[in-house]
């Protein structure tokens, strides 16, 4: 890592532009200065048009005129360079050298950040001291946590908030780590991380597919009552502990309800194979077991948020 934070790296950017200005100064007074070639025809003066050619012929009679560039447009490379040379004066750009208004991008988006919230905390300030069901009845808090919904967390749960296979549908009343307005904001504000270990190692192949049978069987989906009867010990040894003896889950670790015909992942029997033999945990290509924090939000729109997604499957009073 030492090649990377050594000074060489600012040294080289500083002389690369440095260089890269004085040569394009160099050039600029080439061109005013440029001089006929012996025994050639005379250089034309700047801003003069005329007819001697540099002796570049093309396609038989397409020849190159040895005319200077206009007035306006060498001066215009001139304040080029005089422009560049103001901005990284005042701006960061020579390396490590911040600029002497001592501007950053970070700098910026704070500033403009703060602002904002200057700006719009008037309005979150009616429903500081509202509880969530309160806020879910209002309207217009339901307009502002929709649009807080789409931009954040639609992405995972979908614009209609109905999830899809391994994002949580948020419209019915199942829910994993709990639905009261505290535990909404709870989740909302720190994230949530569920895992399910891998079962196979332990269980074998025999003993996966008498637990499969068996947890089918809680939700009365179609299962073999042998295998059955076989998962029904297994499941106490290695799944009551997360899902409970009754396999009804336990929201304080977010282990799913295995009775009801909620399923985050499907209930076919490859999909609780799959979840029984490899575990559930960040698989990214069928949904994920974490929710990132969104504490970053600040308290006021966390709370405008979770009213809103409270709302999605209650019914405030007075909606």
């Amino acid at each position: 890592m030492s090649d990377f934070t050594s000074n060489f790296w600012n040294l080289w950017v500083v002389g690369l532009t440095a260089a890269s200005f004085a040569f394009c100064v160099w050039m600029l007074i080439a061109l005013v200065n440029a001089r006929a070639k012996p025994g050639g025809p005379p250089a034309p003066k700047l801003g003069e048009r005329t007819t001697a050619t540099t002796g570049h012929v093309w396609d038989g009679d397409l020849q190159e005129y040895n005319n200077p560039l206009p007035k306006w447009w060498l001066y215009l490379f001139w304040i080029t360079l005089a422009f560049g040379a103001v901005y990284l004066a005042l701006y960061p750009g020579l390396g490590n050298f911040g600029g002497m208004l001592g501007w950053t991008s970070s700098g910026q988006y704070e500033r403009e950040r703060a602002d904002t919230d200057a700006r719009v905390r008037p309005l979150y300030a009616k429903y500081e001291t509202m509880d969530i069901p309160a806020i879910a009845a209002d309207p217009a808090a339901r307009a502002m946590g929709e649009r807080l919904f789409l931009t954040y967390c639609s992405q995972c749960h979908g614009s209609d908030a109905r999830g899809s296979r391994g994002f949580p549908n948020l419209t019915d009343r199942d829910w994993l780590w709990g639905g009261e307005p505290d535990k909404i904001v709870e989740t909302i504000t720190n994230g949530r991380t569920g895992m399910m270990p891998a079962l196979a190692g332990g269980l074998g192949d025999e003993g996966t597919s008498d637990v499969v049978a068996y947890v089918r069987s809680l939700s009365g989906l179609a299962h073999d009552s042998l295998k059955s009867q076989l998962g029904k010990p297994l499941f106490a040894q290695n799944c009551a502990a997360c899902h409970g003896a009754d396999g009804k889950g336990n929201q304080a670790l977010g282990a799913p309800n295995l009775t009801d015909a909620t399923w985050l992942f499907g209930s076919s029997e490859a999909a609780i194979r799959q979840g029984v033999v490899g575990g559930r945990n960040m698989n990214l290509s069928e949904g994920t077991t974490a929710m990132p924090a969104w504490k970053s939000l600040g308290p006021e729109k966390v709370k405008l948020l979770a009213a809103y997604v409270w709302g999605l499957s209650n019914t405030p009073a007075g909606k």
